[in-house]
C-alpha cells in the first residue's frame, strides 16, 4: 500500500476507507457486507478510516465498532465528525462533546485520531446573506477553541474541517496562525461538490488544495466519483434536476473514454483523483468488497500517464 505525507499527522495510506458506503449512503448494503469490507480494507494496508454520525444515522460507526470490537489494529487510525448549526458560542463545546461521546460509544473506542467539522464554513457577510454554514466569527470565537480543548483533554488527536464551504472562508482558516491538521477537499475531474454545494459561484477545490498544501495541512480527497456521477450508473434514484444527476450528464464524454480504454469509469475516476497533486489520501465511498477491490486496482495501476490526463482534462463537460 502506497503511503503519503499527511500534514502534521505523519504518513497515511493513499486510500482511506470512508463511511458513506458502509453507512449505506451510497446504495443498499448489509451490515455483514460492510463489516467484511472494513476488515478487508485494513488487511490490504488501508490504515485510515473516516466515518461520521451522519453516515446512516451512526451506521458507519457501528460497522467499525463491530468489525474491531474496540481494538483497532496497530497503526490504524480513525476520524469522525460533528455537524454544527449556528448556535450560541457557549453551546459549541457541549455540542461537540455530546456528539463525540455518542460516536465513541458506537465505535467502541475511547478516542479518535481526528475530529472534523462536518459542515461548511462561510464568511460573516455570506452568512448574513443567508448562505448556510458556520460563520468565521463563530469558528474563531468558539469552534477552534472547542476543538483545541478536546485535543488537550486527549479525547481527539487532532481536528479538521470540511473544505466545501465558500472558498474565501475555507482558505482564510487554512492560512490562519492555527490551521487544522486536515481538510477534506473535493478531488474529482469535474471539480464538483455536486449536491453538497450550498452557495453560488465556483467552488475552487484546487485552490483550496493548494492553500492546504502551502499551510502544511493534510488533504483528504473526497468525491472521487462525485457521488456516482463518474460511474456507469447511480445506485439510487435521483430526480432529473438533481445536482449529481446534472454532473452525470456532464460526464457522458468521460464514460465514452473509459469504454474506449476498456476500464470502468469508476476505476478511471479513482486513478484521476489519485494522480491529482496535493491529496494525501483519497477517501473511498465503497459499500462492498467488489467496489473496494476496484479502487485497489486503480491504485495498483499507478498515476495516469500525462497524455491520458490531458485527454481527460480536455473533455467537454
Amino acid at each position: 500500500m502506497e503511503r503519503r505525507p499527511f500534514g502534521p499527522l505523519g504518513m497515511v495510506s493513499a486510500l482511506t476507507l470512508g463511511g458513506g458506503g458502509t453507512g449505506q449512503v451510497w446504495g443498499a448494503t448489509t451490515r455483514d457486507a460492510a463489516v467484511a469490507t472494513t476488515r478487508e480494507a485494513v488487511e490490504t494496508g488501508i490504515d485510515f478510516l473516516d466515518v461520521a454520525p451522519g453516515y446512516g444515522n451512526g451506521e458507519a460507526e457501528r460497522v467499525v465498532g463491530q468489525a474491531f470490537d474496540g481494538r483497532l489494529p496497530v497503526g490504524v487510525r480513525i476520524s469522525t465528525k460533528c455537524r454544527l448549526n449556528i448556535v450560541p458560542a457557549a453551546e459549541v463545546l457541549p455540542t461537540f462533546e455530546a456528539s463525540l461521546a455518542a460516536s465513541l460509544e458506537r465505535l467502541r473506542l475511547e478516542r479518535v485520531d481526528l475530529f472534523i467539522l462536518h459542515n461548511q464554513l462561510v464568511t460573516d457577510r455570506e452568512s448574513s446573506a443567508g448562505v448556510p454554514g458556520t460563520p468565521l466569527s463563530l469558528f474563531d470565537a468558539a469552534v477552534r477553541p472547542a476543538f483545541e480543548r478536546l485535543v488537550e483533554d486527549g479525547r481527539v488527536g487532532a481536528w479538521g474541517i470540511t473544505g466545501i464551504g465558500t472558498p474565501a472562508a475555507v482558505i482564510e482558516v487554512l492560512r490562519s496562525s492555527s490551521p487544522p491538521a486536515a481538510v477534506q477537499c473535493v478531488t474529482n475531474l469535474l471539480d464538483s461538490p455536486g449536491s453538497m454545494q450550498r452557495f453560488e459561484g465556483d467552488p475552487r477545490p484546487r485552490d483550496i488544495i493548494t492553500a492546504a498544501v502551502a499551510a502544511g495541512v493534510g488533504v483528504m480527497g473526497i468525491r472521487a466519483v462525485q457521488a456516482g456521477a463518474l460511474t456507469d450508473a447511480f445506485d439510487r434514484d435521483l430526480p432529473d434536476d438533481h445536482a449529481d444527476m446534472r454532473d452525470y450528464r456532464r460526464a457522458a464524454p468521460f464514460r465514452v473514454l473509459a469504454a474506449e480504454l476498456g476500464v470502468t469509469p469508476a476505476l478511471l475516476a479513482h486513478r484521476y483523483a489519485l494522480t491529482m497533486p496535493g491529496a494525501s489520501t483519497v477517501v473511498l465511498g465503497v459499500k462492498n468488497r467488489e467496489e473496494l477491490r476496484e479502487c485497489l486496482a486503480a491504485l495498483a495501476a499507478g498515476p495516469l500517464e500525462a497524455d491520458l490526463l490531458t485527454r481527460i482534462d480536455s473533455l467537454p463537460r
